[in-house]
């Protein structure tokens, strides 16, 4: 039991240092307490997630293209246009454009563009920005759950199906986008009247009467409304949407096959896998929506190269691209040293928690939610912790209603976006307090994975 815990204390100390550091330190310092354990404790190393990391690879670069062609902006000015158009809803608005943003490219990384545009609309409107802005950086890293191409779905849907639970990505955000979505109206609800007003506020009222402070504050407009989008861009948009429709439309015709018991209607190719069943014939199964996902990925990207004039240079310069590969690293580094530890301990793990969670199946959520928290990645999460989570015996539908639990890194705001959004607010309202968890994300972040969480847990006790 002394080395059980003291190699816990490895795998936790290398989550933290990796944290402290940040970026492709989460994933390299995780490679630190492999070595101690496979080399100093022996432990049979586990397995890489080398299937998540191809669907990352291959969602990432075509929405790497997406951005070198232009066609974020434009998705961006759409919903400039329609913030600018109802700005005294922007509370509620906000939060949902980061959120649909999010959800159709498949990172939270695509808002850096967007919050600038927030937090001047309520500035110029005579709204706290406070209240947009902290449940709008929380709402571009809920959208990661509810994204068919994210790799936190996809990782769901490869590890369930090897567990025996069979769920298509479109199946997991049939539940995730209405829980999430009931998760950040009630934070936008809880944040509509939240801290004082701009004219009632001490400390703003004070910045305001220098006249550089007043300046830098209102002195400039952050919009995207004046930039000319090509034809090209508009095309790269409509590439990714139909790429995103095609694994939809394989993913809607799986689930009917599935229900009608008509394997006809399943269009995806089927091969022979190499066994033989019982009667001594060939099995054969159809294409794995993993792969569909990765092919389906990487042709559109082609596509935007040929057609949209996406400069594959200039898509590795951006800033999808390279967080997305930072992902990549993290996740690599972070599921290989968890599988490590939990497979060697698989055994002790179900006598000391089966229990506890066969009473309690939620609890498992507080585990994702405290594991996020220290690794900033929702999809290392998934890869990490729903393995050993079948293991103890909870079930695929229960595991699904809690799937927004594993968003938990907000809770220290040391996240990219977390931080930018602080920057952007020109007005000084959206903060990192003086003890560090009485940020502006805390409340927001909180009532939307509790919110999110009961909702999801419903849903799936309703229809599974």
């Amino acid at each position: 039991m002394l080395v059980m815990i003291i190699e816990l204390l490895v795998v936790l100390l290398a989550l933290y240092v990796g944290s402290r550091y940040g970026s492709l330190a989460l994933g390299a310092i995780s490679g630190i307490g492999l070595c101690i354990l496979v080399f100093g404790f022996q432990m049979k190393p586990g397995t890489p997630p080398t299937d998540v990391i191809y669907i990352i690879i291959a969602a990432v670069t075509c929405a790497g293209m997406l951005q070198a062609a232009g066609g974020m902006d434009w998705m961006i000015q759409v919903a400039e246009k329609m913030l600018r158009k109802h700005p005294d809803h922007i509370t509620f608005l906000a939060p949902l454009c980061t959120f649909f943003l999010t959800v159709f490219v498949g990172t939270g990384h695509v808002v850096y563009t967007l919050m600038p545009i927030i937090c001047d609309i309520a500035l110029k409107k005579g709204i706290r920005p406070e209240r947009p802005c902290g449940v709008a950086s929380v709402a571009s890293q809920v959208g990661i759950t509810c994204s068919p191409i994210a790799a936190a779905v996809a990782s769901f849907v490869t590890i369930s199906s090897a567990h025996g639970f069979e769920v298509s990505n479109l199946q997991v955000i049939a539940v995730t986008i209405p829980a999430c979505l009931c998760g950040l109206m009630a934070a936008a609800a809880c944040s509509y009247k939240r801290g004082l007003d701009l004219d009632k506020d001490p400390k703003f009222q004070e910045r305001c009467k220098d006249p550089e402070q007043y300046k830098y504050m209102y002195g400039s407009t952050a919009t995207l409304l004046d930039k000319e989008i090509s034809k090209e861009a508009r095309r790269s948009v409509y590439i990714f949407l139909g790429a995103l429709g095609v694994i939809v439309l394989f993913s809607v015709l799986q689930i009917i096959a599935n229900v009608t018991g008509n394997s006809s209607i399943d269009i995806r190719p089927v091969f022979d896998t190499g066994k033989l069943d019982a009667a001594g014939l060939p099995i054969r199964k159809p294409l794995a929506m993993n792969l569909i996902i990765q092919i389906v990925m990487i042709a559109a990207a082609a596509f935007m190269i040929l057609f949209a004039k996406a400069q594959p240079k200039k898509a590795v310069s951006g800033a999808v691209w390279q967080s997305g590969m930072v992902a990549v690293v993290a996740i690599y580094g972070i599921a290989w040293l968890a599988d490590t530890y939990f497979s060697n301990y698989m055994t002790e793990m179900k006598d000391g928690l089966g229990d506890i969670v066969a009473a309690y199946p939620w609890t498992i959520a507080l585990a994702f939610f405290a594991v996020s928290v220290l690794i900033n990645s929702q999809g290392a999460v998934v890869v990490a912790m729903l393995p050993l989570a079948y293991s103890l015996g909870l079930p695929g539908p229960v595991l699904l209603g809690l799937l927004p639990s594993v968003y938990g890194y907000f809770f220290i705001p040391n996240y990219p976006s977390d931080i930018a959004t602080v920057n952007f607010d020109r007005s000084g309202t959206t903060v990192i307090g003086k003890y560090l968890l009485n940020h502006s994300f805390m409340m927001p972040g909180m009532v939307s994975v509790i919110v999110s969480c009961i909702v999801g847990y419903l849903i799936t006790m309703i229809f599974y």
